[in-house]
């Protein structure tokens, strides 16, 4: 069950990292109340998770979810640029999440 409290934090991650360009650097109300919002939920649902995940590896997931979330959407939202490097270089960081899911016996 904490792994998928960790999946569902990591979201909230993407949530509020992409709500950032939208809040206009928290000139805009609304934006600003949901990626504050998000930020809460994502930090909270990670504490929860904590509990019974190891630290490095909760963190690490967590870390990579909103790494590569907030990438991608940065591609399909916002125009990023879609490069090889970029697209093999997240490729990797979901190697590494997939690999610490699985050697980690919780």
């Amino acid at each position: 069950m904490n792994w998928l409290i960790l999946f569902v934090a990591g979201l909230f991650e993407i949530g509020w990292a992409i709500g950032l360009k939208y809040t206009e650097g928290f000139t805009r109300l609304w934006p600003s109340i949901g990626t504050v919002a998000s930020m809460v939920v994502s930090v909270v649902l990670l504490g929860i998770a904590m509990k019974t995940l190891p630290v490095g590896t909760a963190y690490a997931v967590w870390v990579g979810i909103g790494a590569v979330g907030t990438a991608i959407l940065g591609m399909v939202l916002l125009g990023d640029a879609a490069s090889t490097g970029r697209l093999v270089s997240l490729g990797l960081i979901v190697a590494g999440v997939i690999g610490l899911k699985l050697a980690t016996p919780v």
